[in-house]
């Protein structure tokens, strides 16, 4: 921070001067008071280490009001712990209340402006700081500048962004950055962004303290919490960068996690015990953990040469020099002192690693993601392909399965129905006495076998209607022969989901049958048969035959009537329909065959 000062614009610094001396009277607390002359900027601590007390600061400034009465303004680079100052005996600011510690004066640079009116033309100005400190706090008072005030603005303006914006900057950044590290250690739970979430959370507060004037909090407690939070800063930002490398020799992650312990009993005894020496050891041992692990961070990069090494040795070195700065000469005022401490402005650097990280992390899970995809999708369109293979094998394998199912019905068929009537026929024909209506009634037979197996392979398109239809123009002739009238009432039926070619044959069957038994038994001249659709919960397709012949005889029970019936039964229960067989409401026998397992197309 000291070469950013010196770096502000000469023309700013050359229009003003510069008191780097003041006569200064002290009255530290359980010592005798005491006055001579000191250079600036002067740091109480490292005079009274662990005592809080009073100062009066003298300073001469130049006579005059300045070139073309152009108006005057100081800049005091950090004073107090609270301040009131004065200009040949006139008050011209107050900094804070005298010895109220709610109030930090030496945190902020102060541009005070000088009314033209207390200058002196012919002689020396006088200004009067007088301070209280207290103990382990920082104050003192840092270069005065005195010159004309757009001069002096300018030179605030510097020292107020590299001290003030740049800590609120950070502060915020690391606030950030920690809640997106904590983000990610919840979603994924990464050691590393754990570790990171707790470094940055812990230096917030640190930083928050360099611009932060008015605490709430009670002094020597606050500086008990900052030093705290800035032990773990320092010691859990070297464990994020072996995370980071992937080194994690078990003897180093022990001894920074001693040193992290010590460094905090450490902290919290110095504010408590009023003593600075012991928070001075707890930063030279954190001082040292990181030193200790930067040869690790080196030789990793000189080893795997991976770019990431490369950039964590180029900051860890950084942070190691920036920290033996503040402790040599800002802490112990060694090598002439300095004002300004470095070690926030190099740890910012570690942010700016971690934000890399996550950017890298991304990208590579993006890609990943990319390559993932594409081999997905490999795999999927190699997939489809056997699936589309293995389909149409399957497919043609149930086309031959179909085919052979249906050569089989067919073959069953012919054999069951022609082949067992052309048998009989066979037998009549080979009789010697055999009767001619019994052979013209075979032939008969074995010819509506053949017709319904043919009938059955037509197309029906799901239509029960044209199967009842070729039904009748099978069987009108032999109606018509016989002298029987046929009612026929069939209403509009819809599709049948359950009405293929096997279904078909069995119905054919069932009313052949019972068509056959009226035309042998019955001695009736009029056969209604009527056919309706059933709707309801269960919809069903309900077929009546009735015809007003003799009827059944009484007592006989239908099971009882012939083989005839009961394949009709056989059949009306492998369609899954009830079949009910018996008296009609005027006379004559009346078949039922109810099919509610027929499901209506949508």
């Amino acid at each position: 921070m000291a070469c950013m000062v010196l770096a502000m614009p000469a023309q700013a610094l050359a229009q003003g001067s510069v008191s780097n001396s003041a006569i200064a009277s002290f009255q530290p607390e359980g010592l005798p008071a005491s006055e001579r002359r000191i250079e600036l900027p002067f740091r109480w601590d490292h005079e009274f280490p662990g005592r809080g007390g009073t100062a009066r600061y003298r300073i001469e400034l130049p006579p005059g009001a300045g070139a073309n009465g152009e108006p005057q303004a100081l800049v005091l680079s950090g004073t107090g712990n609270q301040a009131r100052v004065s200009l040949n005996g006139v008050v011209i600011a107050q900094l804070g209340t005298l010895g109220d510690p709610g109030h930090d004066a030496a945190k902020a640079s102060h541009l005070l402006r000088i009314p033209a009116v207390l200058l002196r033309a012919s002689q020396p100005n006088e200004l009067l700081v007088e301070a209280s400190m207290q103990r382990q706090r920082g104050g003192g008072l840092g270069v005065v500048r005195y010159g004309p005030e757009t001069a002096m603005e300018a030179v605030q303006v510097a020292q107020r962004r590299w001290r003030h914006t740049s800590s609120v900057v950070y502060a915020v950044s690391l606030l950030l950055m920690g809640g997106l590290a904590a983000g990610l250690w919840w979603r994924q739970r990464d050691v590393l962004y754990g570790c990171f979430s707790l470094a940055a959370l812990s230096g917030v507060i640190r930083n928050l303290d360099r611009a932060w004037v008015d605490v709430p909090v009670p002094w020597p407690l606050w500086g008990a919490l900052v030093a705290i939070g800035y032990a773990c800063h320092i010691a859990l930002i070297a464990r994020f960068v072996l995370l980071v490398l992937g080194r994690n020799p078990p003897w180093l992650v022990r001894t920074i996690q001693a040193t992290l312990g010590t460094a905090v009993v450490l902290a919290a005894a110095s504010f408590a015990l009023s003593r600075p020496v012991l928070w001075t050891i707890g930063l030279t041992l954190l001082e040292l953990a990181a030193a200790v692990c930067l040869p690790v961070v080196v030789r990793e990069a000189f080893g795997s040469r991976r770019r990431i090494a490369w950039v964590l040795m180029g900051a860890g070195s950084l942070a190691v020099m920036a920290g033996a700065h503040d402790l040599l000469a800002v802490r112990a005022g060694l090598f002439g002192g300095a004002e300004f401490t470095l070690t926030s402005h190099a740890i910012f650097f570690f942010v700016l690693i971690l934000a890399g990280l996550v950017v890298e992390r991304y990208s590579g899970l993006v890609a990943d993601y990319r390559v993932l995809n594409a081999e997905l999708s490999q795999r999927v369109a190699e997939r489809e392909q056997q699936l589309r293979a293995a389909f149409e094998t399957l497919r043609t394998q149930q086309e031959e399965q179909v085919v052979l199912l249906e050569r089989q019905r067919i073959m069953r068929e012919i054999h069951d129905g022609v082949g067992s009537q052309l048998v009989g026929l066979l037998n009549l024909v080979t009789q010697r006495d055999a009767r001619t209506d019994v052979l013209t009634e075979h032939v008969q037979q074995a010819l509506d076998e053949m017709r319904m197996a043919v009938d059955s392979l037509q197309p029906m398109h799901d239509d029960l209607p044209t199967m009842l239809a070729t039904l009748r123009y099978r069987l009108q002739p032999r109606l018509d022969a016989a002298g029987i009238a046929l009612d026929w009432d069939v209403v509009e039926l819809p599709p049948i989901a359950a009405f293929n070619a096997q279904a078909s044959l069995q119905l054919q069957r069932i009313l052949l049958e019972a068509f056959t038994n009226v035309l042998k038994h019955a001695r009736a001249t009029r056969i209604a048969l009527l056919a309706s659709w059933q709707d309801g919960p269960s919809p069903k397709v309900r077929i009546e035959l009735r015809d007003n012949g003799s009827g059944m005889r009484s007592g006989e029970a239908p099971a009882a009537a012939g083989r005839g019936i009961a394949n009709m039964h056989a059949r009306a229960d492998a369609i899954g329909a009830a079949l009910q067989i018996g008296g009609g409401r005027e006379g004559g026998t009346a078949v039922v065959l109810e099919w509610p397992g027929a499901q209506g197309k949508a």
